[in-house]
């Protein structure tokens, strides 16, 4: 069979979703929504790069949740609000939903927040997870699988090391992660601070997410975030940088069970390596103190011979949703927690 779906954003990580689907015998695309009116009408292969689809990007939510499709691939942009309200439209509608930023474990929140989603889901028959690659993928799947050789776990730690000298859209670098901000008139604790709402809404539905999956009860989350300044005068892809400016931020999460920090989600996201312990870190270590312990380094590489600009992270992201969607589509309706495992399937290549 062939899945339906709609690609909500194009954007960085949306638009390389949108690639997938194109390309992918499985994959029918039915419909796009954008929210800059630059890409509103226009063919969804015209912004993918791809051969004309037929299928004309519209910012119009009613045309979309008027569509027929199995699943909708939400890739907006991380923002300190929620996207609870197109979300709950969408499962409304009959939609199963990926989100590739947040929706972890909605549960974590409770209250009117959950309650909506889940009556969402119970309208339309759906089912809502998230299936991003940073953090869910190292945190969510292969630190919990590094775990199943453990007799005893004592701390599980999840670090991610990302290169943004690489971005290349200046107002994401600057305005949703911060970068260029002065250090001294920042607090990156300060829960009402952009990017620090924005994070640590999403790293605490991992933390939640992780706990559930190890059967652990999380009493609370505690933030340990620092940042660093440019020791020089940076240049990089989305712009430059003078000295004295975040150049580095050490978002740390830690989730508190019997007392004790259990789970730790650490992240660097740098424009320089003055701060790193290592200049040439991988993408994600894992450390799991136990009885034995696990560490774990991971990178992410291109096929051999692609020389386009898209990262092995971009393509990875568009990797995880699709070889989620049939988990999702499969799935009973309701909030689900990802799956310790969503494996690439052969079959589904060979599909069409």
């Amino acid at each position: 069979m062939k899945y339906r779906v709609i690609q909500w954003a194009t954007g960085g990580m949306g638009k390389n979703c949108l690639r997938a689907v194109i390309d992918h015998p499985a994959m029918e695309l039915v419909g796009v929504y954008v929210y800059g009116e630059a890409k509103a009408g226009r063919d969804a292969g015209e912004i993918a790069r791809r051969p004309p689809t037929g299928v004309l990007a519209t910012r119009d939510v009613d045309e979309i949740l008027a569509l027929d499709a199995d699943v909708v691939i939400h890739a907006a942009r991380l923002t300190p609000q929620t996207h609870d309200a197109d979300i709950v439209r969408l499962l409304a509608s009959g939609k199963n939903v990926i989100s590739i930023n947040g929706y972890s474990r909605p549960q974590y929140w409770g209250g009117e927040r959950q309650a909506a989603l889940e009556a969402a889901c119970a309208k339309g028959g759906t089912t809502l997870m998230n299936a991003g690659l940073n953090p869910g993928f190292a945190g969510e799947q292969l630190a919990l699988v590094a775990t199943g050789v453990c007799a005893a776990i004592d701390h599980v730690e999840v670090i991610e090391s990302a290169d943004c000298r690489l971005v290349r859209n200046p107002a994401y670098l600057f305005d949703a992660l911060g970068f260029g901000a002065d250090p001294q008139a920042i607090d990156p604790n300060q829960p009402e601070w952009g990017p620090t709402a924005a994070l640590n809404a999403m790293y605490a539905e991992t933390l939640a997410a992780m706990a559930e999956q190890l059967g652990m009860t999380l009493e609370r989350i505690d933030t340990e975030h620092r940042v660093f300044a440019a020791t020089r005068e940076l240049h990089f892809a989305a712009g430059s940088m003078p000295a004295g400016r975040a150049s580095h931020f050490n978002w740390r999460w830690r989730g508190i069970v019997g007392g004790q920090p259990r789970i730790t989600m650490t992240i660097h996201w740098f424009l320089e390596t003055a701060h790193l312990d290592d200049p040439r870190p991988p993408l994600w270590r894992i450390h799991v103190e136990g009885q034995p312990g696990v560490r774990m380094a991971v990178d992410l590489e291109k096929r051999a011979g692609d020389r386009t600009p898209t990262s092995a992270e971009q393509i990875a992201v568009a990797g995880a949703v699709i070889n989620a969607i049939p988990v999702v589509c499969a799935a009973p309706p309701g909030l689900m927690t990802r799956p310790v495992a969503t494996p690439y399937r052969e079959e589904l290549a060979r599909v069409g």
